[in-house]
């Protein structure tokens, strides 16, 4: 049996946890530059606030219900994770690390337990130890696993708790869900199979095994496997390398200036190199791009991107900053006003895998030193304690986060007092 553990609007209780005032009231977290919400309490829920909406278009509301608005605060979330995660590890040995508000759980050889009582306790445990409500679904495969997690948000009288562990359940359960939120089953499949009568996830299960793989690959079929209760998709323990990486970001304000987009695009290079030694790789390759706001249709528009092949795969900042700023200066066109930037880097290999080039001049036994120095630091004090001067303070192009919350569990200043 596996059980998918799903924080409950995991971001509003991030920020319920720290303040109590908020329980009861609605609430909702902006995504990056303040744009639109991205999580929602029930209560903003019930006053109609969609997924996704646009923050100008939901102010009148904001307003007149006294909605509180907050920007998204990773820093805390992903601290928070973690806790949620460690108290997993005390109930369950195989837990899959699916996103930052869910876990897979492999209850494998768990038969001599009651599974309920278990997952009951993990809920329990879990809002005791962090503040964080969360819901469990337990089935014999992932994909109903989230079909059992829907239900055990909905309906209080499961204690949190959902499992579909009969056939009878599992037919009934799917009879009930709609075929567009199944698990893998995306958008556009979504509507083909409304169009052609299948409005439930049972409906679905009831097609012939030939049309789905036919028309859906044999990712649809997956699914409709895993639907009818046979496991086709493992457990993943240890996280697989990214194959490339990418940091790109919105400007807090449209910009003009290359050397105010420079230190964007700096701090955006630092960050993937970052990630490229934390999963001991480097880099054959590396993307930029600029882009003006589409969205201002009054303006000039202008996009554009350029691939670097270096010479030697790296993961120093160094050397990636000053690959990545090459970039800029190549694609860069004045008198533009410049939304959004991004660094990316491709043809990743293992450190341990690096081909020299004969002609190479860069120091590259201290670099690895200092970038170790660096990372050290970093890691300790809190990203860009030590940063290379070309990436400035980000005072003129960082992402708008006027209702930043306190980052109440990583940053001593910002620890919650008593009184």
């Amino acid at each position: 049996m596996y059980a998918l553990v799903d924080c409950n609007n995991f971001f509003v209780s991030c920020q319920r946890v720290f303040d109590s005032s908020l329980d009861g009231k609605p609430v909702i977290v902006l995504s990056n530059n303040d744009g639109c919400a991205i999580a929602r309490s029930n209560e903003a829920k019930a006053l109609g606030i969609k997924m996704g909406a646009n923050f100008f278009e939901i102010e009148d509301v904001v307003k007149k219900h006294d909605v509180q608005v907050f920007s998204t605060n990773f820093v805390l979330y992903a601290d928070m994770s973690l806790r949620v995660k460690g108290l997993l590890t005390q109930f369950c040995p195989l837990i899959e690390d699916y996103s930052i508000d869910e876990n897979f759980l492999d209850f494998k050889g768990f038969d001599h337990i009651d599974l309920r009582e278990h997952c009951i306790k993990i809920a329990q445990t879990v809002k005791q130890g962090t503040g964080i409500p969360v819901s469990v679904g337990v089935a014999p495969t992932k994909t109903l696993a989230k079909v059992a997690n829907k239900y055990a948000k909905k309906y209080p009288a499961y204690q949190s708790v959902c499992m579909i562990d009969t056939e009878e359940k599992r037919i009934k359960a799917l009879k009930d869900f709609e075929v567009g939120d199944v698990w893998g089953i995306g958008r556009r499949h979504a509507k083909r199979l409304m169009e052609t009568g299948v409005k439930t996830a049972f409906d679905f299960t009831q097609l012939p095994q030939a049309w789905v793989r036919k028309h859906m690959t044999v990712v649809g079929e997956r699914t409709w496997r895993e639907l009818l209760g046979e496991p086709c998709i493992q457990m993943e323990t240890v996280q697989p390398d990214k194959q490339s990486i990418l940091v790109s970001r919105s400007f807090g304000k449209m910009i003009s200036d290359r050397d105010t987009i420079s230190e964007a695009v700096s701090t955006y290079a630092s960050m993937v190199a970052a990630k490229l030694r934390k999963q001991k790789s480097c880099a054959k390759s590396l993307l930029v791009f600029i882009d003006t706001n589409p969205f201002r249709e009054d303006l000039s528009q202008y996009s554009q991107h350029i691939i670097i092949n270096l010479p030697v795969a790296t993961s120093s900042t160094a050397e990636i900053i000053n690959y990545a700023l090459m970039g800029l200066r190549t694609i860069f066109k004045p008198n533009y006003l410049y939304k959004k930037a991004g660094v990316m880097v491709m043809d990743l290999c293992s450190e341990n895998a690096v081909m020299p080039n004969l002609f190479d001049t860069f120091d590259r036994v201290n670099d690895k030193k200092m970038m170790k120095t660096l990372d050290f630091i970093n890691n300790k004090y809190g990203r860009n304690t030590l940063r290379l001067a070309v990436m400035g303070d980000g005072n003129t192009w960082k992402i708008k986060q006027e209702r930043l919350s306190p980052c109440y569990t990583t940053r001593y200043t910002d620890f919650p007092k008593t009184k």
